[in-house]
């Protein structure tokens, strides 16, 4: 009996302390498991840049991305897309979910900027011809681009054809003053030939011939000289090569012959002017006559001024790329001096026309690429874009109106060396 309850008494605290260790070990398990399941809270990352780590949804301080939940497995699993996917050339083919756009139809009023000069507007130029042949004996203009005004005199000629006409109406005076028939016809040769009805007034009161016949000018303006062939020796938009050529003395002297028929001078009005603006061919079809203008000086800035355009030449010139347009002006207010450089606005719109963010496309050099959403991730597709303007290129051909498009391409592409592209 004693040798069993000594027994007891050693068994018992066996147990105690048997049961305390177990307890333990449960609650230390329990901690642990607890500690385990916070150290594997949700965290949110970057597709593109895994290093961005947040404990909540946002955006990417990077790229601006939608940040992504990660697994448990610290492992993005990426849904919808098959082994097929996973296998196409990565040259081809990009996977990702990045957002798309679309292309819009948009009619956008454009400013676009030209280049240009101040030159004569060749419409009002004037011609001073000579009406019969003779010797210049008296010349009273010295320079090219001399300013003379309507009736003022510009040589006097000697001319035996008009000596001979103006000696036929005396003759007829004289001796057959009933013969008007006769009498008419002569003074009507000697207008043809170019006598103002003063001078022929003055021959008949005087009744002697004059030995020579002054020329006028009809029109106001700068004197040009020309030459033989009847075209000028100054360029004719009024741009000056040598400026040595503004007081050079002309080429026609005294004592010179001219002909009949021949264009002396001839005379440009500074009042009327145009200026020619410079248009490179991609912005051709934006520009239409009667789009405003403003047009800005560079000599003068504050005297800017608005029009319109009045013409587009419909060539190029040689050794140019780019197209004139015309802004006739006024200048006699203005006073902008011929040859003036100029920068113009003109004021126009794109018509109806597709439009995508210019981040959506990517230049290779010759060739503009975008990636085309497909089932899976984005393909790459050569487009021919026209216009750029405002962030904003204008798509010609390759893409169609229900296509989405990567909103920024630069995201899916390593290298542009290594872009498959898809006509």
């Amino acid at each position: 009996m004693t040798s069993n309850l000594y027994k007891w008494l050693l068994v018992i605290p066996l147990v105690c302390v048997a049961a305390v260790a177990l307890n333990s070990c449960k609650g230390k398990k329990a901690n642990e498991g607890h500690a385990l399941h916070q150290e594997h809270k949700d965290v949110y990352t970057c597709s593109m840049h895994p290093q961005i780590i947040r404990d909540k949804p946002g955006k990417c301080p990077i790229c601006g991305m939608a940040l992504i939940k990660k697994s448990d497995g610290n492992e993005q699993h990426i849904t919808n897309i098959d082994l097929n996917t996973l296998l196409r050339p990565t040259n081809a083919f990009v996977v990702s979910s990045i957002p798309v756009t679309t292309i819009q139809k948009e009619n956008l009023p454009i400013d676009i900027d030209a280049l240009g000069s101040i030159a004569y507007d060749t419409r009002q130029v004037g011609a001073i011809s000579a009406r019969y042949s003779g010797r210049i004996e008296r010349l009273y203009v010295r320079y090219r681009y001399q300013k003379v005004t309507k009736g003022q005199k510009i040589m006097d000629i000697y001319s035996p054809e008009l000596v001979t006409a103006q000696q036929n109406i005396i003759f007829l005076l004289k001796n057959d003053p009933a013969n008007s028939s006769l009498i008419n016809a002569a003074k009507q040769r000697l207008l043809l030939l170019g006598l103002t009805n003063q001078q022929l007034s003055q021959l008949i009161r005087s009744g002697k011939p004059s030995l020579t016949v002054s020329v006028y000018s009809n029109y106001t303006g700068h004197l040009h000289e020309t030459t033989g062939d009847n075209t000028m020796a100054a360029p004719a938009s009024g741009v000056m090569k040598d400026i040595s050529l503004t007081t050079e003395e002309l080429s026609l002297k005294e004592g010179m012959y001219v002909q009949k028929g021949q264009a002396v001078f001839q005379v440009y009005n500074p009042n009327r002017v145009w200026a020619a603006l410079s248009i490179y061919a991609e912005m051709q079809t934006l520009i239409k006559v009667g789009n405003p203008v403003k047009v800005i000086p560079e000599t003068a800035p504050h005297k800017q001024f608005r029009g319109t355009i009045g013409f587009i030449e419909p060539f190029f010139k040689q050794g140019s790329k780019t197209v004139t347009a015309r802004v006739y002006l006024d200048n006699s207010t203005l006073q902008v001096p011929i040859g003036s450089q100029v920068r113009a606005t003109i004021f126009g719109n794109s018509g109806n026309t597709a439009w995508l963010p210019a981040d959506a496309i990517v230049s290779l050099g010759l060739d503009k690429v975008i990636f085309i959403k497909q089932p899976g991730g984005f393909k790459a597709r050569k487009v021919t874009t026209g216009l750029s303007y405002q962030n904003k290129i204008q798509v010609v051909s390759g893409l169609g109106l229900q296509d989405s498009v990567a909103q920024n391409a630069q995201y899916l592409m390593d290298s542009e060396s290594f872009i498959k592209v898809n006509e």
